[in-house]
């Protein structure tokens, strides 16, 4: 290229972006696409590969730092996104040499893992998702993307909504349990929480839907492993809510890790371009998980990195996180004849659409502005609303002689090793949560309720070692106090990405001081907290306490969500996404399972040569949906519309609630349906519907829900169809419930 077209390619290109300085907020895509293929008409072909190309910064003392080879990627104009840096003045700095130290001045794209909060840390995702509340799910990713957006950064690697239905997997921590229909409405509100309305305001980014798909299904419980499943369960199970994700607007997707049927995620073409792309029509950019082109190397599935990049470019991947893969050989397999520029053309499309549909163009700045990033912080009302989350997410599991809740006037002996804890409370995926500052204990929550003397403190033991030397201090103090509140459970490294177990009981000697406590002082209430990222199994510690409450790892505020559901402020609501086992052999164990064809009697759940363990019962210790409330509500009057709908019409049912106790309260009423008979076997029981009612003591309330045949389909293994027959339905308080409705689907 000579001199006078270089100056000229130049002009035009700032003809190009003074345009787009004028633009309209809410210009169409049309006109997007219009000025991304402008662009690209100036780029090379090592310009087009740039924009595919992620890599990550590295965090010191001092705050981010970037390798000296990443800052030659960023000045060539060979970079097109980074990762793990953030704040206001390190992206502006990185930003302002994308723009203007450049040839072409293609702003950087920032990502990172705000997967529940940035610096206010909420409840992790399964606990959230405990809430059922999408208002509430919502409004704390808008509140993540306010304070990560104010900090530079445009793109979160969230929402992850992989069904996980195996406690062991510890990634099981940051979705929404185990439910499709749950999980297709968090989907749902996460996307639309973080990208608003209209992403060319400041105070949006960019949703990513992973890990698609099938990661929650791996083997044994063990991140990464293999997963294998029919087609009819990938579409009726896992790809819905990815599905709900493309419908709410996500602008990325994420690859996962697992193989699946065979093919790598990261190379299967069936699932990006097929189902994806064509058949769902995305349009957005796909990502992939850190370095995971590489993998297809180990996998067996690629020869080497060279080979690995053309699988994944075919596959329909564009943008390469950290392996480097795209960087080393993507021209040089077009230049092979190994693959069509325009793969690297429609990757590079994708990329820049997402930057221009941010604003990038029109401002590369409007995201790293320090005034607002101090403004915008750790808002009062940020931690305000933190607080509610945690209250509204934690479920009490138990609640005998109404242990909970506790009295101002009694004295509460605080055991446990997680008790003034604030380095584990706001969990794993953290992003910039402070573990050491802002964090809220548990102890710091039940302090605001009461006076000093009324608190008698002991670790008592630590979470994972052995050591018993704490037991005598705790037991001491446990036999003056008038009540016994224990907080025990995980550490934040035990659930996340690489936290599988095999033994999903508390850790340590924390059962064996349960145990301790109870012998010394039989006769007094035990209540047992437990902040943890997974279903654990306690079917011991269910014997010999009077409460459990779930609080799961609750976040920036949770010592004062936590109190004010300890101390009946809050009453609690929430309900279990995920079923709870009564021992690690019942794993995987969900609500929604099919019948076999030998299923066990109801009125002999014993019986010989049925579908049963002949040392424990199938049920679980706490099911899908269980969770309990401090007032009693009182289902009755299920009424049916009709007994039979045809495909156009739509079929009414109504419950009575009544709150029966002595609280003001909110209940969460589900809706449950069963196809008894169908071309390929349906689950037992499946959520449609659920409702979140708030009842004052003695009041009554209709709940109504409609179901059409829409409600009604499933992928029968070639279409997704509703047939005709009879279905049970009942709206109850969990899942643990026997039908006793019926309606007949008529297709005529």
């Amino acid at each position: 290229m000579n001199k006078d077209t270089i100056t000229f390619a130049l002009l035009f290109s700032f003809l190009i972006f003074s345009c787009a300085k004028n633009t309209n907020p809410n210009q169409s895509n049309n006109d997007i696409y219009t000025k991304v293929d402008s662009l690209m008409s100036l780029m090379t072909i090592k310009e087009k590969i740039g924009q595919t190309i992620m890599y990550s910064g590295d965090w010191d003392v001092t705050g981010p730092i970037i390798s000296s080879d990443n800052m030659k990627l960023i000045r060539g104009g060979n970079l097109g996104a980074m990762l793990n840096v953030y704040s206001a003045k390190k992206t502006k700095e990185l930003q302002k040499i994308a723009v203007e130290e450049t040839r072409l001045g293609i702003p950087l794209l920032f990502g990172y893992d705000v997967i529940h909060g940035f610096r206010t840390i909420f409840p992790i995702n399964l606990g959230h998702a405990s809430s059922w509340d999408m208002e509430d799910i919502k409004k704390s990713a808008r509140i993540a993307a306010e304070e990560s957006s104010s900090e530079g950064l445009h793109w979160t690697f969230a929402p992850m909504l992989d069904i996980g239905r195996d406690p062991r997997w510890g990634r099981i921590s940051e979705a929404a349990g185990e439910d499709v229909y749950l999980m297709n409405k968090i989907a749902d509100a996460y996307v639309k929480g973080f990208q608003g309305k209209d992403l060319s305001r400041h105070n949006t980014i960019l949703a990513c839907a992973k890990h698609f798909v099938g990661y929650g299904a791996a083997q044994a419980g063990r991140d990464y492993h293999t997963v294998n499943m029919g087609e009819d369960e990938l579409r009726n199970v896992y790809l819905p809510p990815f599905k709900a994700a493309v419908d709410a607007g996500a602008e990325s997707f994420m690859t996962a890790f697992n193989e699946l049927n065979g093919i790598p995620a990261t190379g299967n073409k069936f699932i990006f371009r097929d189902i994806l792309r064509d058949e769902w029509g995305f349009n957005g950019f796909v990502v992939t998980d850190y370095t995971a082109i590489n993998e297809l190397v180990p996998h067996g599935f690629a020869v080497d990195e060279k080979h690995a990049a053309e699988l994944a470019i075919k596959a329909g991947i564009d943008l390469d996180m950290m392996s480097g893969a795209y960087k080393s050989y993507l021209e040089e397999l077009v230049n092979d004849g190994k693959i069509d520029i325009d793969l690297i053309n429609d990757a590079c499309r994708r990329i820049l659409t997402a930057k221009y549909k941010l604003g990038l163009f029109d401002d590369p700045y409007r995201y790293s502005d320090e005034e607002r990033e101090n403004k915008t912080i750790y808002k009062p009302e940020y931690l305000e609303a933190a607080r509610e989350s945690a209250a509204m997410s934690s479920v009490l599991l138990k609640n005998d002689n109404n242990a909970l809740p506790l009295s101002k006037k009694e004295t509460i002996a605080l055991i446990g090793p997680l008790a003034k804890d604030k380095e584990n409370i706001i969990g794993n995926w953290a992003a910039a949560g402070d573990r050491n500052g802002k964090a809220i204990s548990i102890y710091q929550g039940i302090k605001s309720y009461l006076n000093d003397a009324n608190i008698l403190y002991a670790k008592g033991c630590d979470i994972e070692t052995n050591d018993k030397s704490g037991f005598k201090k705790a037991i001491s103090l446990a036999k003056i106090a008038d009540k016994i509140v224990l907080v025990m459970g995980e550490n934040y490294h035990m659930s996340g990405e690489a936290a599988s177990r095999t033994n999903i009981n508390i850790p340590g000697v924390q059962t064996e001081l349960i145990k301790a406590l109870r012998k010394e002082v039989p006769n007094k209430q035990i209540i047992l907290i437990l902040m943890n990222g997974r279903p654990l199994d306690l079917s011991e510690e269910d014997t010999i306490t009077d409460a459990i409450l779930e609080i799961w790892f609750p976040g920036t505020s949770g010592g004062y969500g936590v109190a004010d559901v300890l101390f009946g402020e809050y009453n609690p609501s929430a309900k279990l996404p995920i079923t709870f086992p009564r021992s690690i052999g019942q794993v995987p164990i969900y609500y929604n399972v099919k019948n076999t064809g030998r299923p066990i009697p109801l009125d002999n759940p014993k019986e010989d040569y049925k579908s049963n363990y002949i040392d424990s019962p199938n049920t679980p210790l706490y099911p899908f949906g269980h969770g309990l409330s401090y007032t009693n509500f009182d289902y009755s009057d299920i009424t049916l519309s009709s007994n039979k709908i045809g495909i156009y019409d739509t079929l009414s049912v109504s419950v009575n609630i009544k709150n029966t106790g002595n609280y003001d309260g909110h209940e969460i009423a589900q809706l449950y349906i069963h196809d008894k008979v169908g071309s390929i076997t349906r689950p037992v029981k499946e959520l449609k519907g659920f409702k979140k009612i708030h009842l004052k003591k003695g009041e009554s309330k209709t709940v109504r829900f409609k179901i059409t045949h829409e409600d009604l389909k499933f992928f029968d293994g070639h279409e997704f169809l509703a047939e005709a027959g009879v279905f049970e339905i009942t709206i109850s308080n969990s899942s643990d419930f026997t039908f006793k409705n019926t309606f007949e689907l008529k297709m005529r």
